[in-house]
């Protein structure tokens, strides 16, 4: 991947540079775990979801951004969609500020047009007495599934051994009902998954009552994932409970995991849902959510919904009940973001174990990113040296000058 701007050194974005004196450290400098964590990026070499896949019609083309690098999709008109590098091979114009032609895109300066693959497959104006010149951004494999659009922003030879999670109950003629949300919050990734799996915050949803008398009474960690359940009640709201089938679902226990880089949670093999985070900058994360449900009853009566009628229903508890509640999550972890950039150097207060867990994760995920980098520059840039000797031996062509000169 290719940084925006001068921030980032390298070309995954590997290291966030603070300025001198103010703010808190770089993943570099940090003198402890939690200023690690909220330095750290995740490692590229995973598929994110970057948009819903609704969201980009025939002709259309959309930035996304991963860690500070901007990505252009587009989707052509034969419904197939593409990801390169939003920059003109040319100009470095963003794409995204140009058009889809057919199956490419069209940059507005020159008119410089690029295929799915980044390559530049039409130049419109004189090349003034040579060939078709051979010029191409980096493109990245793209996939589509429950509904969204899924970037591999990392190394592409790895992008087939790498899995978007497997969600069976969301595909198939039987998939339970599924209509993803998403936030862009003003929050550092390692925050949200701080926040979706720690259940002692449940005075911030004093309103909405998901989850309450949350009580650890597991926790497994390992080097890919965190593992952990509450004993606690689900589902106490004064509307949302209505709609649980309590002496169908055990509401009284929940298990969660941190699946790096993805969050999900389990009540009863009955409620599910996934967080995925895409890290668009060091404090600024989309959150995508994946709520999905066997069953729900018609409030008052034990009456099962039928299943044509859950989606429609999702739909409005999205807006009515889902949002707001994650609402209340996003004012917490944006406010948390600007408490830690005043007090990042404050004494370490977290007591539940499970958040200092996933904070192990992702710094142990980015570290071992950072070492597989360190140990590529090398031979990257011994292979550009002799690229760079190779031309310097090259004898230079006379060219004549323009008439009237």
């Amino acid at each position: 991947m290719e940084p925006t701007n001068g921030k980032r050194d390298g070309r995954n974005g590997d290291s966030l540079v603070s300025p001198k004196g103010w703010g808190p450290p770089a993943f570099e400098q940090a003198r402890n775990r939690r200023q690690k964590v909220r330095a750290a990026g995740l490692d590229p070499d995973y598929w994110y979801p970057v948009e819903h896949d609704a969201n980009i019609n025939k002709g259309q083309i959309v930035e996304v951004v991963f860690w500070g690098t901007s990505i252009a999709v587009f989707r052509g008109e034969d419904g197939q969609l593409h990801a390169i590098a939003n920059r003109c091979a040319h100009r470095q114009l963003k794409l995204s500020l140009g058009h889809v032609e057919d199956c490419a895109v069209v940059c507005p300066y020159h008119g410089w047009t690029h295929d799915g693959e980044g390559k530049v497959v039409n130049i419109p104006h004189e090349l003034f007495g040579r060939e078709m010149p051979k010029f191409k951004v980096p493109s990245y494999p793209v996939r589509v599934r429950y509904g969204l659009v899924w970037i591999f922003p990392g190394n592409p030879a790895l992008a087939t051994k790498r899995h978007i999670p497997d969600i069976p109950e969301l595909e198939g003629e039987d998939r339970w009902a599924c209509v993803p949300v998403d936030f862009t919050w003003n929050a550092h990734h390692s925050m949200i998954i701080d926040n979706v799996s720690d259940f002692t915050h449940a005075y911030l949803h004093r309103k909405y009552r998901p989850f309450s008398d949350a009580k650890l009474v597991r926790l497994d960690a390992d080097d890919d994932r965190v593992l952990l359940a509450y004993e606690t009640k689900v589902g106490g709201g004064r509307i949302s409970g209505l709609f649980v089938d309590r002496k169908k679902v055990n509401t009284n226990h929940m298990e969660l995991g941190y699946e790096y880089p993805y969050q999900w949670s389990n009540t009863d093999d009955k409620i599910k849902h996934w967080c995925f985070v895409l890290p668009i900058d060091e404090r600024t994360t989309r959150a995508f959510f994946l709520f999905y449900f066997k069953s729900l009853k018609v409030p008052i009566v034990p009456i099962t919904i039928p299943r044509w009628l859950m989606t429609p229903l999702l739909r409005v508890a999205n807006k009515v009940m889902v949002s707001p509640l994650l609402s209340e999550d996003g004012f917490a972890v944006e406010a948390e973001q600007l408490g830690y950039e005043r007090h990042f150097e404050a004494p370490i207060a977290e007591l539940n174990p499970a958040v200092h867990e996933f904070q192990k994760l992702t710094v142990s995920k980015w570290e071992a990113h950072l070492e597989r980098r360190s140990q590529h520059k090398p031979a990257a840039a011994a292979t550009k040296a002799r690229r760079r000797k190779t031309t310097a031996a090259r004898p230079r062509r006379k060219t004549s000058s323009p008439a009237g000169a």
